[in-house]
């Protein structure tokens, strides 16, 4: 990580700001290339105000975890990824327990299922995925989704397992019937920049179907940079972009998108 507190060149430069603040719903702070108080000093210039921080593995939870302590605004996520749950020990999963009650751990993530990888076995990452929906029930704490490729069977674990009352599926991948199922459900359904890219046909479709009122919005940085910047780093400042392309596809006024992502952010990972 720099720590000369400069941004790096291949970064995109500052959007417009929004008209009312949002927040990131899903960044990897531990995977910029820029300090923390950096990243979120960029975002607070466009108007999104608060950034959460997911783990993939206890290492990162740990980072998130002091982050979060360390920096106003920056709020964290604990859990083993799906792709890290290879022969995955109970002492780990206790530990993300541990974390996951500290008061600036808003959420238990990223989890769930990943079925377009080969790196870890479909039996270890249903186990992991059934441990940390308890974790999340235990705790009251937001339960954030990794579903790639595996829309049947976490739909079906959560339904085996009791779904947590509050799910967001990060990334959300999944098509209009999807949305629509996640909608019934209550389930929160985040769009990340891929949204923007111009063979996400059905993920716009997905989008028109989802309410205003299941809607967030993430980064996932330093990955799925939107348009027109994709191949450069990602970072949450660039939120503006996501947003915009969002309210443009769903007919909102963008200050109504706006309040209504700020407003189930708070729902979902308040106070702040």
């Amino acid at each position: 990580m720099r720590t000369d507190g400069k941004q790096p060149t291949s970064f995109p430069p500052l959007p417009e700001a929004l008209p009312v603040d949002v927040f990131d719903s899903h960044c990897h702070l531990d995977m910029l290339e820029i300090p923390v108080p950096r990243a979120v000093a960029a975002a607070h210039a466009v108007g999104v105000r608060r950034l959460l921080t997911i783990g993939c593995d206890l290492k990162s939870s740990r980072w998130g975890t002091e982050a979060a302590r360390d920096h106003g605004d920056v709020f964290a996520g604990v859990a083993i990824h799906p792709n890290e749950t290879t022969a995955l020990r109970d002492d780990v999963l206790d530990d993300i327990a541990e974390l996951a009650v500290l008061p600036q751990v808003r959420a238990i993530g990223e989890t769930g299922l990943d079925y377009y990888r080969d790196w870890a076995g479909i039996e270890d990452q249903q186990r992991s995925f059934r441990a940390h929906i308890e974790i999340a029930k235990r705790t009251g704490k937001t339960l954030v989704i990794h579903d790639r490729e595996a829309h049947d069977d976490v739909l079906r674990i959560l339904r085996e397992e009791g779904a947590p009352e509050k799910v967001v599926f990060h990334c959300f991948s999944g098509d209009a019937a999807m949305a629509g199922v996640c909608a019934d459900q209550g389930y929160v359904m985040s769009f990340a920049g891929n949204v923007t890219f111009k063979n996400a046909g059905p993920l716009r479709e997905a989008l028109k179907v989802a309410p205003l009122d299941l809607l967030l919005v993430e980064t996932d940085a330093p990955f799925l940079t939107p348009m027109p910047y994709r191949g450069k780093p990602n970072s949450s400042y660039l939120i503006p972009l996501t947003v915009r392309c969002m309210a443009e596809v769903k007919g909102a006024d963008l200050a109504e998108l706006c309040t209504a992502i700020s407003a189930t952010g708070a729902r979902l990972f308040g106070p702040w």
